[in-house]
């Protein structure tokens, strides 16, 4: 059997894309004379914007690499009922496991206790207090994650001036645990003021647009903007283009190199941090089938997908594991990317 690394530097939008440099074991994983061949679904917060473009190529490698079937559906909003709808939906299907990055890990408790109930295997991502699933696969603590962010913005702001932070949803856990550790970090600096706090953007790069300008508009001497919404920071960009303000507004979020390449070039965003989220789902469908393979995840384990190599175990909650996946780009480095 062929062997296959995922590997984040240098990848582009095209599936193949996802092989390069070294190789990696997937037989562990494959269909073969003696494994089944499981139906995984993965569900999104939200179809057609970049970030969860992405995830749909991770999930579509893994089915193409190792024989499995498997698929990606996303509501058409960012809303929790359409998401509990669509694993309804699978449910019915009789899918073997569902991979799903919660809009609200709260409201999708119910259908996924009845998923788990079902005998099927459920794996979440950016979704710590998840209670109904087998893992919690995290790219990275996030709390960690929105401090290296900050560290980034007021570095730009020269540690001092006024701070506007968006979440996509006060429901994402994800984003507001980012947000935490940026406001925990900005809390150490007492010339830094966060003037408006949690914006949401709804996963809309548009609503983040007139959000920021609104903000522009009632507080002049902003100078700093951070967003963990992978809509935020090109919608605050645009604003800030538009404005002229780049060189006094200082914008960093996550994003996509290529939402936010215009932006970086031109000042308008300073810098963006990431996961690749055809990693993320590339990794989470390798889980799913581990488990529907009887195998137990543990601390330290190599899923063998780059920043996936050695999991951390929460040491009070079992399920939820951690891995080292992120990178910060910049316009100095923004062209090494392609998706």
């Amino acid at each position: 059997m062929k062997r296959f690394i995922i590997s984040l530097l240098f990848v582009s939008l095209t599936l193949s894309s996802l092989m390069a440099e070294g190789q990696k074991d997937t037989a562990a994983v494959a269909v073969t004379e003696g494994n089944k061949q499981y139906t995984i679904a993965t569900v999104g917060k939200i179809d057609g914007i970049s970030w969860f473009n992405r995830m749909r190529e991770g999930a579509e490698m893994f089915g193409e690499e190792t024989g499995h079937d498997t698929f990606m559906q996303s509501p058409a909003q960012a809303d929790a009922a359409q998401q509990v709808q669509i694993i309804e939906n699978l449910i019915a299907q009789g899918v073997d496991a569902i991979c799903v990055v919660p809009f609200s890990p709260e409201a999708l408790e119910p259908v996924l206790k009845k998923a788990m109930d079902a005998g099927i295997v459920v794996v979440t991502h950016e979704a710590t207090s998840q209670q109904n699933t087998d893992v919690i696969l995290e790219a990275f603590r996030n709390e960690d994650f929105g401090a290296e962010m900050a560290s980034y913005l007021l570095e730009n702001m020269g540690e001092e001036g006024q701070v506007a932070n968006f979440v996509g949803s006060l429901t994402s856990k994800s984003h507001n645990e980012q947000q935490d550790g940026v406001e925990a970090f900005i809390a150490d600096y007492s010339s830094v003021e966060l003037v408006s706090r949690r914006n949401e953007d709804y996963d809309d790069q548009m609503i983040a647009y007139e959000k920021t300008k609104e903000l522009l508009s009632t507080y002049p001497n902003l100078k700093g903007i951070i967003g963990s919404a992978s809509t935020t920071a090109p919608g605050a960009g645009l604003a800030i283009d538009e404005s002229g303000l780049q060189d006094k507004v200082s914008v960093v979020g996550v994003g996509t190199p290529l939402d936010n390449k215009a932006y970086l070039e031109s000042g308008a965003v300073d810098k963006i941090g990431f996961w690749d989220p055809a990693l993320a789902a590339y990794a989470m469908n390798r889980v799913a089938v581990m488990l529907l393979d009887g195998k137990e995840i543990t601390d330290g384990m190599d899923l063998d997908v780059a920043g996936y190599e050695s999991l951390n175990q929460d040491p009070s909650k079992k399920n939820l594991f951690f891995a080292n996946a992120w990178v910060f780009v910049d316009k100095n480095n923004v062209d090494e990317y392609s998706f």
